[in-house]
């Protein structure tokens, strides 16, 4: 009889640890498609040029020449910068005719407000709860004094 218990207490082991492993893996892919991209979208943010990019962009689509005017560098280095944005997959270049245009993809800047989002809730959360400890203390304080004053 204690043969079948303690059959059954290694398959809930072993379920268990299938159970880990699956969510092991849920999480390295969660870590590889969305920390992994937000890793590559804030190297790209870094920058002040292709944050001036992006806020003109914004607007709606652009000529490579035409980014190129605000600024005082050569076309390479606007290309290099373009094409950091177009790996972070930020940007779309795409040719019409003899020249390139370069569209935002705003789903990769909602990536990085939903990523933020979530520890925005977490401070404020904080807080609060930060917030009813002071109170309290200020309670037991005022107390404190009526009992000694």
């Amino acid at each position: 009889m204690s043969g079948i218990r303690e059959q059954g207490t290694g398959n809930r082991e072993q379920k268990s640890r299938i159970a880990k492993f699956t969510l092991d893996i849920y999480q390295t892919i969660y870590n590889h498609t969305v920390v992994n991209n937000l890793d590559t979208t804030f190297a790209a943010l870094s920058d002040p040029t292709r944050r001036a990019m992006l806020e003109r962009l914004s607007h709606g689509p652009a000529t490579v020449h035409g980014l190129t005017e605000p600024f005082a560098l050569s076309q390479q280095m606007i290309s290099k910068h373009i094409a950091y944005l177009v790996r972070a997959r930020i940007v779309i270049k795409t040719k019409r005719g003899r020249e390139s245009v370069c569209t935002l993809r705003p789903e990769a800047i909602k990536t990085v407000s939903d990523w933020a989002i979530s520890y925005r809730r977490f401070w404020e959360e904080s807080f609060d709860k930060l917030d009813v400890v002071v109170n309290q203390m200020k309670k037991e304080e005022i107390r404190d004094d009526k009992k000694h004053g």
